[in-house]
């Protein structure tokens, strides 16, 4: 194709931002005022380190932004490969002179982003985090590393609701000589139908609705009481920015930061200060934050692990948790938070280990905030737990899940155990699992541990490992 058959244009790198909506990359590309080419780069290195789910749930979403952007008259141009050398041969193809895109903060984003700078004009508009990591540091420039400083800094900085940018009403037809791959087609979980209206309506139902009790119910296990947002954020078919702006909007109709939308404002800026942690210390990826809990001496039992994988523990809301991961490739966050304190700290198995089968299975598997919530429970991160802080499971399901409700929707192996034993049904007598139709060792597992002994296991491990540091750095 020559040059001059085509108008003067510039590429709409799309990564993380399947949306039209508040998309700062497409808006600055339009106002280019050159024809916008929409490019979606298969990335190898992405696409073979996510699992079969958020693949899925990747594909779903393309296929949903080619048909949108059918609708303005364009459509979406998709190849895969090393991401420079598909920008060049595109930028070869059509002459265009820019290629605009939304910056990302992960280590691999940075560094494939400084070798396509070398062989295209790429200009980096926007960013997938609310605020920009280096905007919300000290004065003197140094990241804040504990949440609550972090969080008073991020409110100081203003967005105002004009900067949020429709979805544009029309965009220039692609020519046909420019080729693009098929997209993959994949089974789609319909408990979340990708794409960026499924998320506009979702958070229109959330912010009209259930933010107002946010507060209240976004524990429990067996209620529908959190956003259910999180896939949609993080592969940008929902804009965080205007999702904060619209809470922000709701907190000011009530009783300010403690109510339901200030609460789940709250779990946003928990969302940019995770990304904000990996951006400053990408070390994180491969090592836990705190020195001192480098060497802990894991067990990593292949048999437990594997338990807890499939949800065989024995402890019921673990196990509840883990097979709702499994099923739907989601789990409620106070599900996450029990499973991965008895991964490592009841199991005493590496946190890496559940951080890694998180991101195989997860739909929402985002680098930064998988990692800072894994190394908060296992107290070894930034701002973390208390290393000796060790959830009790079965005080948790009692607590969060008081009719177990949760635990016989995915375990239906206690369908029938009375409330009584639902969160310890190893203490079931006999004659009451016969009638439950549950033997203990036989239709559901006996406990793989005991959690009243693990504890002081679990604290001499961190001790000495902390120990050995002090013994290092003196």
């Amino acid at each position: 194709m020559k040059q001059d058959e085509l108008p003067e244009t510039v590429i709409w790198w799309i990564r993380r931002d399947l949306r039209l909506h508040d998309n700062t990359a497409l808006t600055e590309a339009l106002r280019s005022g050159s024809a916008v080419l929409p490019v979606f780069v298969r990335d190898p290195h992405l696409e073979n380190g996510a699992g079969e789910r958020r693949l899925a749930f990747l594909h779903a979403g393309l296929t949903r932004l080619d048909g949108d952007l059918r609708q303005l008259g364009s459509r979406l141009i998709v190849r895969r490969g090393e991401p420079a050398d598909i920008l060049a041969q595109l930028v070869r193809e059509t002459g265009a002179s820019r290629v605009f895109a939304e910056e990302d903060f992960t280590p691999y984003a940075r560094k494939r982003d400084n070798l396509v700078n070398q062989v295209v004009h790429l200009e980096l508009c926007g960013r997938s985090t609310i605020h920009d990591p280096r905007a919300v540091a000290k004065m003197d420039g140094s990241p804040y590393m504990v949440f609550t400083p972090f969080s008073r800094a991020w409110k100081a900085i203003p967005f105002p609701r004009q900067e949020l940018t429709p979805a544009p009403g029309s965009l220039g037809a692609v020519p046909g000589l420019i080729q693009s791959e098929f997209i993959p087609s994949r089974s789609e979980d319909l408990r979340f139908q990708a794409g960026e209206q499924t998320a506009l309506t979702r958070l229109d139902a959330f912010l009209r609705e259930k933010v107002f009790d946010y507060d209240h119910h976004r524990d429990l296990l067996a209620r529908d009481g959190t956003s259910n947002l999180s896939p949609y954020f993080h592969l940008g078919m929902l804009s965080a920015r205007r999702a904060a702006v619209l809470a922000q909007e709701a907190c000011s109709q009530v009783m300010g930061e403690k109510s339901g939308p200030g609460v789940w404002i709250n779990e946003l800026i928990w969302r940019d200060f995770y990304a904000a942690v990996l951006f400053f210390s990408p070390r994180v990826t491969h090592e836990a934050f705190d020195r001192g809990l480098q060497n802990i001496p894991w067990r990593d039992d292949d048999r437990e692990i594997r338990a807890w994988q499939h949800g065989l523990t024995g402890f019921p809301v673990v196990d509840a948790a883990m097979r709702q991961l499994m099923e739907t490739g989601w789990m409620h966050n106070r599900g996450r938070m029990i499973v991965a304190s008895f991964l490592v700290k009841d199991l005493l198995v590496n946190w890496q280990i559940g951080e890694d089968w998180f991101m195989q299975q997860l739909l929402d598997g985002d680098l930064a905030s998988n990692n800072g919530g894994w190394q908060w429970t296992a107290g070894v991160g930034t701002d973390a737990a208390p290393y000796f802080r060790i959830f009790n499971p079965v005080l948790q399901g009692k607590k969060f899940d008081p009719a177990g409700e949760y635990v016989r929707l995915w375990v239906p192996e206690l369908h029938n155990v009375p409330d009584r034993w639902i969160h310890e049904p190893w203490l079931m007598p006999l004659d009451v699992q016969e009638t439950a139709g549950c033997r203990i060792g036989s239709n559901y597992p006996a406990p793989i541990v005991d959690h009243a002994s693990v504890r002081d296991r679990t604290l001499a491990a961190y001790k000495l490992s902390k120990t050995a540091a002090a013994k290092k750095s003196s």
